[in-house]
């Protein structure tokens, strides 16, 4: 892998990027910071999921953020179109996380209005970092009773899922990194409240056309959204982006 931004360099560790402290904790919530991948025309699934646009170096960056975050934060229908296990990581990562005060392994954190999840899979029930459901207040009684048997259980909004209060939620639990996989609904919302603050997107050397979403599936904002761009990493013609919120 070589760095095309800030500095031309040759072989170089993502860690060394992706790894950046330069991560302040909002007030009041956590950092938040997106991880999403995309064909060169913009397709961010393909026959509806990601596998067939990423690649081996894009996965080893997906489990490179994740190892960065206290939450991974997932919508309910990403959790079931890319049948989400539960969270690993290789040991040298619960080591570092351990190192730096983090606990083994990050929890995931799914959001769900309907709570229509499935409490026997293995993405509860195998968990060594017990999940979060995050959800509203006008959900089904029962349905909430059984989420909080295998999970930890947020209320956030009373007729809707509220994120900002989520994310406050979040960070008075004591998480101050948490990463959004999507999908592109839950991006689409987390960008309109005004709550990413990091994009990292990998840009694959594809072109899928089709009707496959974009990684950002929401109504249109009032004024687009100015990044600052951190980085650029290529390899095999995959490009690496991470981008900031400018300031």
């Amino acid at each position: 892998m070589r760095a095309l931004l800030p500095e031309p360099q040759a072989d170089v560790d993502a860690a060394d990027y992706y790894g950046a402290d330069d991560r302040p904790v909002p007030d009041g919530r956590p950092w938040v910071y997106a991880n999403m991948v995309s064909t060169t025309d913009g397709a961010g699934t393909f026959n509806g999921v990601t596998a067939p646009i990423s690649s081996p170096t894009d996965k080893a960056i997906f489990s490179l953020l994740r190892a960065l975050s206290d939450v991974i934060l997932v919508g309910a229908g990403t959790m079931r179109t890319e049948t989400y296990g539960p969270a690993r990581t290789p040991q040298r990562y619960q080591d570092e996380r351990v190192a730096r005060g983090q606990r083994p392994l990050p929890a995931i954190a799914v959001v769900t209005g309907s709570l229509q999840l499935d409490w026997g899979s293995p993405f509860f029930v195998e968990a060594k970092a017990r999940p979060l459901v995050i959800t509203m207040g006008a959900a089904d009684a029962g349905a909430r009773a059984r989420a909080a048997e295998v999970a930890d259980v947020v209320v956030a909004g009373d007729d809707a899922v509220d994120l900002a209060v989520a994310l406050a939620e979040l960070r008075r639990m004591g998480h101050s990194l948490v990463l959004t996989e999507g999908g592109p609904t839950l991006l689409g919302e987390l960008v309109r409240g005004g709550l990413l603050d990091e994009l990292c997107l990998t840009i694959s050397p594809l072109i899928a056309a089709g009707d496959g979403p974009r990684i950002v599936d929401a109504p249109a904002l009032s004024d687009p959204e100015r990044l600052r761009l951190a980085h650029v990493l290529e390899e095999d013609g995959e490009l690496f982006l991470r981008y900031l919120r400018a300031i």
